[in-house]
């Protein structure tokens, strides 16, 4: 609109039902800007908001299951499709396999149900830590490929 007195902006403004905001105070002479001020402070914190969300979004946690050496084969099959679907949402997956008393002298079967975990689950899926016994808990971590 070019060079224009206060008085005449507000005027102006107020005519069309908008606010008038001081865009560049420090110029000479200050810049300012017919428009609806709330809505520009609700674009503005709707644009945070959406880029939290997407920062939020990507971020890998990691996601335990616990298994324990006996367990069932059915129960397996249901702790692997709960890991399958960690993995196609791009969280990290780690099995923990928990032993007690006497199960301790058979770390071999723990091994076997790792591998196994991770064969049927190498089309969707990588080992960042193989299986490995520390104490009395065996853990495997895998990531999505």
């Amino acid at each position: 609109m070019g060079i224009i007195s206060k008085y005449e902006a507000l005027n102006r403004a107020r005519e069309i039902g908008l606010d008038l905001v001081e865009v560049a105070p420090t110029s000479d002479p200050p810049v300012c800007r017919i428009m609806d001020y709330g809505k520009w402070q609700y674009e503005q914190k709707r644009k945070v908001r959406e880029a939290h969300k997407k920062s939020q979004h990507h971020t890998a946690t990691l996601k335990e299951i616990r298994l324990r050496p006996e367990t069932d084969k059915r129960d397996l099959e249901i702790k692997l499709k709960h890991g399958r679907e960690f993995l196609e949402k791009g969280h990290k997956v780690q099995f923990t396999m928990f032993f007690r008393g006497r199960q301790m002298l058979h770390r071999d079967r723990g091994y076997a149900v790792l591998d196994q975990i991770t064969e049927l689950l190498q089309d969707l899926a990588k080992v960042e830590r193989p299986a490995k016994m520390a104490g009395r808990r065996m853990t495997l971590l895998i990531v999505p490929k």
